[in-house]
């Protein structure tokens, strides 16, 4: 696959800086799961993977997976402790870090029906570090409190729960996650961002430093990474956005 153009590497595109930033949360996991439609957190995987020795199990992917049974072998997996880190998002997401996949409004005559919540709950209870993601950052994704709970953030101290949420990323910023208080705290502020347009569109509460930092832009090779390795093993699942995103031939 052709390089990218050297005057490109000092620019970036919001896709890139996502991935960057999940990479960083990926930290020291040993093996990591991505689940289906998600080609930001599966370029972050990527990304990481170049990065050092990690094991990345993409769904739908015959190359990027050790799975051989599909999300059945995902659900076993992650019960046997050998997922370090997973993704998941929501239609809302709420302050407590709880995510709605069901219905928005009354559920018998809801407003809203979304997918279904399929095996998150699972797999927010079993997997250490679930980094939440959800591009649109507006008072209707996250929201004070769910419609409807698909996979709570967080337990009661008698129940045993060895995962559970560790950040949430969207398009406008970074969000920690403490587990005890249950509560969310601004880490960065990605560039071109203002903190107050942050607060104006986040419907729960959250805490913050004196001062937010910006998110860190990508570096020039962690771009030229994403536009190469990353991209050419894209190209198998997510092609359009493999297209879009870095310029690569779907068919290459």
């Amino acid at each position: 696959m052709p390089r990218a153009p050297r005057e490109l590497l000092h620019s970036f595109r919001g896709e890139e800086l996502l991935a960057d930033v999940i990479a960083g949360l990926i930290g020291d996991a040993r093996h990591v799961a991505v689940g289906a439609s998600s080609p930001i957190p599966a370029a972050a995987a990527l990304l990481a993977r170049e990065r050092g020795r990690l094991y990345v199990s993409l769904l739908g992917s015959q190359r990027q997976s050790f799975f051989t049974d599909g999300g059945r072998e995902l659900f076993d997996c992650a019960g046997q402790g050998r997922i370090d880190a997973f993704f998941l998002s929501g239609g809302q997401i709420d302050g407590e870090g709880n995510i709605n996949l069901v219905a928005i409004g009354d559920y018998a005559k809801p407003k809203v029906r979304f997918p279904g919540s399929f095996g998150s709950a699972y797999l927010y209870y079993v997997v250490p570090k679930v980094i939440l993601f959800r591009l649109e950052h507006s008072r209707r994704t996250l929201v004070e409190r769910a419609d409807f709970i698909s996979a709570p953030g967080t337990s009661a101290d008698n129940v045993y729960r060895p995962g559970g949420p560790v950040a949430l990323i969207t398009s406008r910023c970074l969000f920690t996650f403490d587990r005890r208080r249950r509560r969310f705290a601004l880490a960065s502020v990605h560039p071109g961002h203002a903190l107050a347009k942050v607060i104006e569109n986040t419907g729960f509460r959250f805490d913050q430093p004196p001062e937010v930092p910006v998110t860190a832009v990508p570096s020039p090779e962690t771009l030229r990474i994403l536009r190469t390795a990353v991209a050419a093993q894209l190209i198998e699942v997510y092609p359009q956005f493999a297209m879009e995103v870095f310029g690569v031939p779907q068919s290459v």
